[in-house]
């Protein structure tokens, strides 16, 4: 069946479905919204401009006009689960729709290689652990065969993603186009030896790309700094109605007959599951509520199985876990929570933080890395750094409609200025742009 063009969504580069966005036909939104929660979300920078102004969109394309020769490889680990994923999706299909090829590679690994791999995020996030001989021996030598078939030439600019595709830089010599990369994990204080080991690799790149500027470190080669942000068209982000929200709610037998807690994130220890399990069940004792936790594995989190078995062993019947991968669920949850928690201990950014505040949700964070630099505390949400503390503000917000109604509308409009997708592709023009080899 041959694509057609709606009026309403056009696109920059080809065409896209006729039911995509479409606006021009109520009988069919109920259509397109089962179409939009089945779609990867390939949205213009066009349709940002009710959110962003149309001055601001003319600037965006502008830059885009500047590199729009520029082909454009970026190469992560998996198409599924995590931040990784979630900021390369909607970028990608952005920057093809305004017409930069942007390629999006992924490397293999195995059980073996994503056990070393992820003890790298862990010690890069602070963890006190050694990497042994045998272990370099298995991550380089899977990262070598990655290389092996891997063809870049025809690129502008490669772009790798965290620790586990960092050494293919060392399997092209030849090359001539930059690369760079982008590290996603709060590096604030990262393990010193293997610090250490993996600066033989980062140093071979032209620059380096951290999430915030306290993730900065001293290195021999130039670093950016892009702050993540949040695509609010996706299935996870898009407006719904009550009855949608009360549809997918009750599919999942969510009941909602107590205000709602939530934590929407992968099963990782970083996330700190049990000290929200802590802070509810002291919450709980001064006000009725259900605890819902969500959460997925990637596939490159060997220790997510282990997490999610821990919370189930100690959920009573006032807290329901799900291990689903259902993005209009988390929608739901976060339109529909009394409170939303990120109560992480160590957080590189922390995107489920933003979709929570663009839903006009009472958010409570760690105080922590990037959640700091979402949430100001007591002005859109709340930051804490104890089960005590969280469990303190989730009474004082259950308590208080009106508060939760204050802290929401501000949550959102911080993130209407600041976390958009439509800002993303905009810092990454910008860093092309440094990178752009004259044509000869």
């Amino acid at each position: 069946m041959p694509l057609q063009v709606c009026g309403v969504c056009k696109i920059r580069r080809g065409r896209v479905p006729a039911l995509e966005n479409c606006k021009g036909d109520p009988s069919m939104s109920m259509l397109s919204s089962a179409v939009q929660r089945s779609t990867l979300g390939l949205h213009t920078l066009e349709q940002y401009e009710p959110l962003i102004g149309a001055a601001t969109v003319e600037r965006i394309a502008a830059k885009a006009d500047r590199v729009r020769t520029m082909r454009v490889a970026h190469i992560s680990s998996t198409f599924y689960g995590g931040g990784v994923t979630e900021l390369l999706t909607p970028l990608t299909l952005m920057m093809n729709a305004t017409g930069i090829e942007t390629d999006w590679h992924l490397i293999q690994g195995t059980p073996g290689f994503f056990g070393c791999t992820k003890k790298l995020h862990n010690t890069l996030q602070g963890t006190s652990l050694e990497f042994s001989d045998a272990e370099k021996t298995i991550y380089e030598e899977v990262v070598f065969e990655n290389a092996t078939r891997l063809h870049l030439d025809d690129c502008d600019a490669v772009i790798v993603h965290d620790p586990q595709p960092l050494p293919l830089i060392t399997h092209f010599s030849d090359r001539e186009m930059p690369w760079l990369w982008q590290c996603h994990v709060d590096l604030s204080s990262p393990h010193a030896s293997v610090w250490t080991y993996l600066r033989q690799f980062i140093e071979q790149y032209n620059a380096t790309i951290f999430s915030l500027p306290e993730y900065g470190q001293h290195l021999q080669v130039g670093q950016h700094f892009v702050t993540p942000a949040i695509d609010p068209f996706s299935a996870k982000n898009r407006e719904m109605s009550d009855r949608e929200r009360r549809e997918f709610l009750g599919n999942y037998k969510i009941p909602t007959d107590r205000p709602l807690v939530t934590q929407i994130s992968r099963f990782d220890r970083w996330k700190d599951p049990m000290g929200v399990i802590e802070a509810f069940r002291k919450a709980r004792e001064q006000v009725d509520c259900t605890l819902v936790l969500v959460g997925n594995n990637a596939s490159d989190d060997p220790e997510g199985g282990q997490i999610l078995e821990t919370i189930e062993s100690v959920a009573d019947e006032g807290i329901i876990v799900l291990s689903v991968d259902d993005p209009t669920l988390v929608n739901a949850l976060q339109r529909s929570a009394a409170v939303v928690l990120q109560k992480s201990i160590r957080e590189g950014f922390g995107l489920t933080v933003a979709e929570a505040m663009w839903k006009g949700a009472a958010v409570i964070g760690g105080d922590v890395g990037g959640i700091r630099h979402q949430i100001k505390d007591g002005w859109n949400g709340f930051l804490v750094s104890t089960p005590d503390q969280a469990a303190a503000r989730m009474v004082e917000l259950l308590k208080n409609p009106n508060l939760r109604e204050e802290l929401g509308a501000r949550a959102k409009e911080s993130v209407r200025q600041n976390f958009l997708m439509s800002r993303l592709l905009e810092d990454w023009l910008d860093l092309l742009s440094q990178y752009e080899r004259p044509v000869v």
